[in-house]
């Protein structure tokens, strides 16, 4: 008999409550985000060079395959950012307002 590949690769894994790439530091979120903004498998391996386009691949079929729970992962850490967004607002409200100020100043001359 002879040696046939593995059907099934494992392109996510799942640790410290998110997804990631297997075997990086890349968040599973980060190639979702850039897909669903548009960008082509091809654009997102280029803007993450640690990962291949068979990678990339991996994880657009992983969260197209999976797409109801991915969505409902990204609405929780949204919602969480949210919340600490705004705790971080009340607790400082001096550093915020100079944020705001800051931000405007730059727009302005933009």
């Amino acid at each position: 008999m002879k040696n046939t590949p593995s059907v099934t690769k494992q392109y996510i894994e799942q640790r410290d409550e998110g997804y990631w790439i297997l075997g990086t530091r890349i968040s599973l979120d980060s190639v979702v985000y850039a897909f669903l903004a548009g960008e082509s498998p091809e654009s997102i391996a280029q803007n993450f060079p640690l990962l291949s386009l068979e990678q990339v691949y991996g994880a657009i079929t992983f969260y197209l395959a999976n797409q109801k729970l991915i969505n409902s992962y990204l609405e929780k850490g949204e919602e969480e950012f949210e919340k600490l967004r705004l705790s971080l607002r009340e607790r400082n409200s001096a550093l915020h307002q100079k944020l705001i100020a800051a931000k405007a100043q730059k727009q302005g001359k933009a």
